[in-house]
């Protein structure tokens, strides 16, 4: 099927309204992005341009760049939010888990929700057996954390015709590709439905800094604006009122970097105080998306 076949069309103002846990109006979802690049393939991207304008192989210096960010920029990300209480997402290569253990070994103690996103990073349209792919990045992450995996996130969020189909067969109940709406949607599989989560490219530091070359305080006025404006929605109403679901997508070697990480750790200290605002994990808003009785 194609998405618009898959993905019934509701406009916001027709959707039913629906209310977040003890009173909270906005329900933010961090998700912490953590790769494996493969130093014999093309990055995924590239922060430095070849010299003479043609990527050679191997990458040494982009793929340093990444390097940084398991080394160094992923410990910057578990102390804020170790600091604030907070358990993101992990949006992670099933690699991962035995390319760096000692990174998924620390997400994993600290109650983190592991989310699929390929087994390495390379794009689903160049991956040869999708299906095993699939089953191979479940199975991984099953056997690491002792948990299913619910969620997934397509790498650079890429997906075929047939991805959902094949996502669903392996046992995923939630897809982060489809970036469609503030608050989960639900998308048809030849093996029942599975929901969308509310996913995001506006809140992400690949488009907002290495894309748009924002500067870094750009997430923290960002994301302040998108929750002010969130929050007002949901207390309001009007057709636009009930939870809404705000995502903060981050990547090690990006927002993990010195000049960055303040930004960072100051959005999130003042999400946190914000009575109106709780955080949750995407497993944990599949559950109250499935619960609120919401058909569309």
């Amino acid at each position: 099927m194609r998405p618009e076949q898959r993905l019934r069309y509701t406009a916001a103002i027709d959707r039913p309204r629906i209310e977040l846990p003890h009173g909270k109006q906005l329900a933010v979802w961090p998700v912490v992005n953590v790769e494996h690049w493969l130093i014999d393939n093309p990055m995924p991207r590239q922060v430095l341009s070849p010299p003479t304008g043609v990527t050679m192989l191997p990458d040494v210096p982009n793929w340093a760049w990444h390097e940084y960010g398991m080394r160094v920029g992923f410990w910057r990300f578990a102390e804020v939010f170790g600091k604030l209480g907070i358990r993101p997402t992990l949006s992670v290569n099933g690699s991962v888990c035995t390319a760096y253990p000692r990174v998924a070994g620390a997400a994993r103690d600290a109650g983190w929700e592991f989310m699929g996103h390929g087994f390495v990073q390379v794009p689903t349209h160049k991956v040869a057996d999708q299906r095993a792919m699939i089953h191979t990045t479940v199975e991984t992450i099953r056997g690491f954390t002792g948990d299913p995996v619910v969620g997934w996130l397509g790498p650079g969020l890429t997906e075929t015709f047939e991805t959902p189909d094949l996502l669903a067969e392996a046992g995923i109940r939630y897809i982060a590709d489809f970036v469609v709406d503030d608050r989960p949607a639900r998308l048809a599989t030849a093996h029942g439905e599975v929901l969308t989560m509310p996913y995001t490219v506006e809140l992400n530091d690949i488009p907002l800094s290495m894309i748009q070359f924002h500067p870094s305080e750009e997430l923290l006025l960002r994301g302040r604006r998108q929750a002010a404006r969130l929050i007002a929605e949901a207390a309001s109403p009007g057709p636009l009122g009930g939870a809404k679901v705000m995502c903060v997508a981050i990547h090690p070697y990006i927002t993990g970097v010195p000049h960055r990480i303040e930004a960072l750790a100051t959005l999130f200290e003042e999400l946190a105080a914000n009575p109106a605002v709780t955080f949750m994990q995407g497993r944990e808003i599949l559950d109250w998306y499935l619960a609120s009785g919401d058909p569309t």
